[in-house]
């Protein structure tokens, strides 16, 4: 092997050449290009406040640069630069002396480049005469192998240690991003030490990329990867925006996000190197915390959770890769009682590895990790934990911790806390007690009672599957007493709430295809199919829902609530629908089901204009006449009479029945209130009304019975009427003229309507219409009214005209 050695060395003050230094000697092979690259790489500046003529003692204490880096071709150059005693004008002068290593020819010994640190070779002095330097055939080492020490140094570096590590490990990667990693140190032999942390921590390619030097007074300037400071420069190092790590202040209080870093570090303050070498013999990333957590559990170094999660979670994934040692040693450290810090995580790995192992390993070896997953299970409260099997716990194992935790289970079963405990709690005792073959028979009604409502209520607080279901589906599957009895739980509650089990039931699919008959849960699963193939076609809907039940309304009346709950839960059934509904069952069974109250709901909240609104009230009233009253009553009894005053002979009185109604019904719906003063008012405009209904009508004085009295007076129907019939327009002049004294309201209606409404009728009329209507009004009333007759038809002031009226029918 033949490597060029390179001097240099720093000008003087005078010299002709206006640079740094210059090269005194250059082995063969070392072009005047890559001189050019090594010049700045092995420069130097003193520190700042270093004496101009320093005692021998202080020019020893002075730090040296040892340096290792990549030169442009390939090759490589290991060096060490350190300050010289000078003559003349330059008392401290400082000397390079360099190596250059051709591309792809490794150190001699295959040495890595900090083991090069406290060689021999290095000299502080230019060969006599500038005499070219001899190639080399080795580089030795130093006194003393690198690694001496280091595990002194790592504990005393112990604060720092894990982010240093996580900076070296991404500084060496292929194409690191940033600038270089800065370590500020009082003593640049301590950054040496540093590389030789990472030389030790690395994989070999990682530590050959790694081009460093332990001394520099520009790090911001420098293109190696790892460089050296003193502590005045850090702040300048700061300012450049690299990662600057001050070894030499108050240790840090951040941790690293870096598992592997934190890791590497425990490994390194438990003074077990040697580990690294032993991890990176396992199959998976070399960065990857797993491998390195296994083997520091399996040799008694103690991690933080997140190690020994990611140390389980590896072994989980790859059973095969320990042999049955290290398995048992893992597990004993996993399982070891002495851990109080265990997160969710940890123990939902432990978990995966214990699934991985069981079946693998003999039950001897997974017991400790089953024991630790349900005791976590039920003191924990870890309801995602991946359960071990039943034949876990065998033999006294078993029965002993089946004897700790089985009281802990039924204690909390038993409290009445079940509303208030999430689901997913629940259904982990209760599959945790079947594993250890705790007896809970007595109490599992109660839980079950408990266990239904709440899968209800929390399935419906986030969309989609909830969080508990491949719990509860497992738990469903191994039990089948508890899958009977919560079953049947959630088929009594469905009647009382189809809506909210028929969503659970799209985002849960529960096994009910057994025997058991479960008439609701079966309406509740067909509904959503039967929406999506029958469409806006509720009766349809209904029949098929209610077919799925396979039972008939008449012997089981609750299926009726629950068909009725689930085709119109937010909304009333149209008065077909309820009609519909009132045929197809008995009013005994809706009685039962309580459904008729639902059709009470489609009568009183169906539009105006809807004909058959009456009819179904008419019908409510008679099949229901114990259960409907209070405001109900009298809105269906107004709608009842809506339906005399159109079609029969209501009983007399009604015109006030209709305002008594109206105040028994408030607050009354505004479609019941209209129809109801329509039917009146047309009623009371018809041409055969009863004069006593009318008078009752005007001596009220309602405002809002006089105002819908005006709207159908002026309407198109009225007003026809009175232009073709010479009779009903003087029955109307009669009766808007015969109470000038009810009321502010019915005067100033009455008077509007004579003007507006009946005169242009009059005018439109021929002669003899006119004339038969002036002898109507006196044949029907008197002489003097008929003369009013003629005097209003001549005349426009209607005030003088209200005059006129009133003293005619006084004078009458």
């Amino acid at each position: 092997m033949s490597l060029a050695q390179v001097h240099y060395i720093s000008a003087a003050p005078g010299d002709a050449e206006k640079t740094a230094g210059r090269f005194t000697a250059v082995g063969p092979g070392v072009s005047q290009a890559l001189l050019a690259e090594i010049e700045p790489l092995v420069g130097y500046a003193l520190p700042d406040g270093a004496s101009d003529r320093p005692a021998d003692a202080e020019l020893r204490s002075l730090p040296q640069a040892f340096t290792y880096a990549a030169l442009s071709d390939g090759s490589r150059l290991v060096g060490r630069t350190a300050p010289a005693r000078g003559e003349g004008p330059a008392p401290v002068r400082f000397h390079a002396h360099a190596v250059h290593i051709p591309s792809g020819v490794p150190l001699p010994g295959d040495r890595l480049p900090v083991e090069a640190w406290r060689s021999p070779h290095w000299v502080s002095v230019t060969p006599v005469g500038g005499a070219l330097p001899d190639p080399l055939g080795a580089l030795p080492p130093g006194p003393a192998p690198v690694r001496e020490g280091l595990d002194d140094f790592a504990v005393s570096r112990g604060p720092w240690l894990a982010a240093v590590l996580a900076d070296l490990r991404r500084a060496s990667e292929e194409a690191p991003a940033g600038g270089p990693v800065v370590l500020v140190e009082r003593q640049n032999a301590d950054v040496a030490r540093w590389l030789g942390l990472a030389a030790v921590t690395l994989p070999r390619d990682s530590v050959e990329r790694l081009t460093f030097t332990t001394y520099t007074r520009r790090p911001g300037s420098s293109a190696l990867r790892v460089v050296g400071a003193l502590p005045e420069d850090a702040a300048a190092a700061r300012e450049a925006g690299l990662r600057v790590h001050v070894c030499a202040d108050r240790p840090p209080v951040d941790g690293t996000p870096d598992m592997w870093a934190r890791t590497a570090a425990r490994v390194w303050r438990s003074r077990a190197p040697e580990l690294f070498q032993e991890a990176r013999e396992l199959p998976g990333d070399p960065f990857a915390a797993g491998p390195l957590a296994v083997i520091a559990l399996c040799n008694g170094v103690a991690l933080g959770p997140e190690e020994r999660a990611a140390a389980a979670g590896w072994a989980a994934e790859r059973p095969y890769a320990l042999d049955a040692e290290r398995i048992g040693r893992l597990v004993e450290a996993l399982a070891s009682p002495g851990i109080d810090d265990r997160t969710g995580s940890e123990f939902d790995a432990v978990g995966r590895l214990f699934g991985a192992l069981d079946g693998r390993c003999p039950a001897s070896v997974t017991a400790p990790l089953a024991a630790m997953l349900v005791t976590e299970a039920v003191r924990g409260g870890n309801g995602s934990l991946e359960l071990p099997r039943r034949d876990a716990f065998v033999g006294p194992d078993g029965e002993a911790i089946a004897g700790v935790l089985g009281p802990e289970i039924l204690t909390e079963l038993e409290s009445g806390a079940g509303g208030a405990r999430p689901v997913a709690r629940t259904v982990q005792l209760l599959r945790v007690a079947r594993l250890l073959g705790v007896n809970g028979t007595e109490l599992l009604p109660g839980v079950v009672d408990r266990l239904a409502p709440a899968l209800l209520a929390e399935a419906s607080e986030e969309p989609g599957p909830p969080a508990f279901a491949p719990a509860l589906l497992e738990l469903l599957d191994e039990q089948f007493d508890v899958r009977t009895a919560l079953l049947g739980a959630l088929d009594r509650i469905a009647p009382e709430a189809p809506g909210a089990v028929a969503r659970f039931l799209e985002r849960v699919a529960l096994p009910f295809t057994g025997t058991q008959a479960l008439p609701h849960l079966r309406m509740c699963a067909e509904v959503p199919g039967a929406m999506t193939t029958l469409g806006r076609d509720r009766t349809a809907v209904w029949h098929r829902v209610l077919r799925a039940a396979g039972l008939s309304p008449f012997a089981e009346p609750l299926v009726l609530r629950t068909a009725v709950g689930l085709v119109w839960e937010d909304r009333a059934p149209t008065v077909e629908e309820a009609r519909m509904l009132l045929e197809a069952a008995t009013s005994d069974a809706h009685r039962a089901a309580g459904t008729w109250a639902r059709l009470v709901d489609a009568a009183l909240g169906a539009p105006a204009d809807t004909e058959d609104a009456t009819a179904l009230a008419h019908d409510l009233l008679r099949a229901f006449p114990q259960e409907i009253g209070g405001r109900e009553r009298a809105a269906l009894q107004l709608l009842d009479l809506c339906r005399d005053l159109r079609t029969g002979a209501p009983e007399p009185g009604w015109a006030e029945q209709v305002r008594t109604l109206r105040d028994r019904a408030e607050p009354l719906e505004p479609a019941v209130q209209e129809r109801a003063f329509t039917a009146l008012v047309e009623r009371l405009l018809a041409p055969d009304r009863p004069g006593a209904e009318l008078y009752d009508f005007v001596r009220s004085d309602d405002a809002e019975l006089i105002a819908a009295y005006d709207r159908a007076a002026r309407a198109e129907p009225t007003r026809t009427r009175l232009r073709t019939h010479p009779a009903y327009a003087a029955d109307c002049f009669t009766h808007w003229t015969a109470h000038p004294h009810a009321g502010p309201a019915w005067t100033t209606t009455a008077a509007a309507l004579l003007d507006e409404v009946l005169r242009p009728a009059v005018r439109a009329m021929t002669a003899e219409a006119v004339a038969e209507v002036e002898e109507t009004v006196g044949r029907t009333g008197s002489s003097g009214r008929a003369n009013a007759f003629r005097d209003w038809n001549r005349s426009r002031a209607l005030g003088r005209l209200g005059r006129r009226i009133a003293g005619r029918v006084r004078r009458g």
